[in-house]
C-alpha cells in the first residue's frame, strides 16, 4: 500500500509497507539499525510512557532548603551514629550513582536498538546525573571534605566491595560482543538484573532506610527529601530494567534457562550478603530507632520481592517486612506536586543562610 501526495508538479510517494516493516524490526537487540532518531510508531509503548512519568517527576537539589540540616550538623543535637549514617551515604552514593550512569550510557544504552529504549535511558541517566549533583550540594552544604568522600569508597572495604560487583559486570560488556550469541545474549541480561534489580533495586535500600529513619525523627529534612525523590526516581530505574530484561527474554527464550535462573538468585545472593556487610558498618552499634538486624532484615524482604517481580524463586520466604512504615514515608504520589508546594521564594544558592530562630 502507497499514499501519495501531489503539490504542484510534484508528487511524493510513502510506502506504508516499508513503514510497517520498519516497525516490526524494531528489537530490544539485533534489531533495526538507523541514525534517525524516529521515536513513531511506537513499539514499546511502556518505554514511552515511563519516559514521561520520569519527565513529570523532574526535581533539582537546589529548590530543597538545607538551612535546617547545616543547623542540626553544627549542633550537639545529632549523635555520632546520625552523622556516620550521612557520611556514609555520600560516601557511597558519591560513587555509585555514576557507576550507574556510566552503564546506563556506555553499555546498555549502546547495546539496545529501539529509539524509544534509548530515549527513556537517556532520562535515567540524566536522572544520575542529578542524584549525584544533589549529593555535591549536600557535601558542599554541611561542609563535609570532599575528599573524605573519595576516601570512603576506596579505603572502607564494604564500599569498595559492593562497587567491585556492579562494575565488573559493567566491564564484561565493554567490549564488541556478537549479541546474536546466547552467552552474550546472557551477559546484558545479566547487567540488567545485576544494575536494576541487586544494586538500584535492593542494594540502594539499606542506607535509603536509615536516612529516611532519621528523617523520620525530625534530623535532616532537606537531605530527607532529596532521599524520598530520589527513591521515587529509583521506583522508575528498577520498572525500567525489569521490563527491559523481560521483553529481552520473551524476544530471546534461549536466554531463560534454569541454569541462568539459578546464576541469577545466586548473583541476588551475592548482592544481599555484601549489603548485609555494609548495614553493619553503617550501623556497628544501635541508635534510636535503628538497628542493624531490622535493616538487613529488610533488605531480604526487599530482595525477594525482586525476584519475585521477574518470576524468579525468592531467597528469604516467608520474610514479612520489618519496617512497615518505610512503605508510606517512600510514596510520595499522594502529596502535593513539589513545584505545586513549593515557595516561590525558595533560595537556590543562598539556601545555606540560616533562617530566623523560631523555623529552625
Amino acid at each position: 500500500m502507497q499514499t501519495r501526495y501531489t503539490l504542484g508538479n510534484r508528487t511524493f510517494v510513502l510506502d506504508a509497507a516499508r513503514a510497517e516493516a520498519a516497525l516490526a524490526a524494531k528489537r530490544v537487540i539485533n534489531g533495526r539499525e538507523t541514525l534517525a532518531f524516529n521515536l513513531l510508531p511506537l513499539r514499546y509503548t511502556w518505554a514511552y510512557d515511563l519516559y514521561r512519568t520520569m519527565k513529570a517527576n523532574h526535581w533539582e537539589p537546589e529548590d530543597i532548603p538545607m538551612h535546617r540540616d547545616v543547623a542540626q550538623w553544627r549542633s550537639d543535637t545529632l549523635t555520632d551514629i546520625d552523622r556516620w549514617i550521612v557520611r556514609m551515604a555520600v560516601g557511597y552514593f558519591s560513587a555509585a550513582e555514576g557507576i550507574v550512569g556510566d552503564n546506563i550510557l556506555h553499555v546498555v544504552r549502546e547495546l539496545v536498538t529501539a529509539s524509544e529504549l534509548k530515549l527513556v535511558l537517556g532520562r535515567h541517566a540524566h536522572e544520575e546525573n542529578i542524584h549525584a549533583d544533589s549529593l555535591l550540594y549536600m557535601i558542599s552544604s554541611l561542609g563535609i571534605n570532599p575528599h573524605e568522600c573519595e576516601a570512603m569508597f576506596e579505603d572502607i572495604p564494604t564500599i569498595r566491595n559492593k562497587n567491585a560487583f556492579v562494575t565488573r559486570i559493567s566491564h564484561a560488556l565493554r567490549r564488541d560482543l556478537d549479541l546474536t550469541r546466547t552467552e552474550n545474549k546472557q551477559l546484558l541480561a545479566r547487567n540488567l538484573f545485576v544494575f536494576g534489580q541487586c544494586m538500584e533495586g535492593t542494594q540502594f535500600y539499606g542506607l535509603f532506610g536509615m536516612v529516611l529513619s532519621l528523617y523520620r525523627q525530625g534530623k535532616f529534612p532537606g537531605i530527607g527529601q532529596m532521599f524520598r525523590y530520589t527513591l521515587r526516581d529509583e521506583s522508575n530505574h528498577i520498572e525500567l530494567f525489569r521490563r527491559l530484561l523481560l521483553e529481552l527474554v520473551a524476544e530471546n527464550p534461549e536466554v531463560w534457562t534454569e541454569t541462568f535462573r539459578n546464576e541469577l538468585r545466586a548473583l541476588m545472593a551475592e548482592a544481599v550478603a555484601l549489603e548485609e556487610a555494609f548495614i553493619r558498618d553503617c550501623l556497628p552499634l544501635p541508635s534510636v530507632g535503628l538497628h542493624p538486624d531490622e535493616f538487613v532484615a529488610y533488605i531480604h524482604f526487599i530482595a525477594n520481592r525482586r525476584l519475585e517481580g521477574l518470576g524468579l524463586e525468592p531467597l528469604f520466604p516467608a520474610q514479612a517486612n520489618p519496617l512497615p512504615w518505610l512503605a508510606e514515608l517512600m510514596d510520595i504520589r499522594k502529596e502535593q506536586n513539589f513545584f505545586e508546594g513549593r515557595v516561590t521564594e525558595y533560595r537556590k544558592a543562598s539556601a545555606l543562610i540560616p533562617a530566623d530562630d523560631d523555623e529552625l
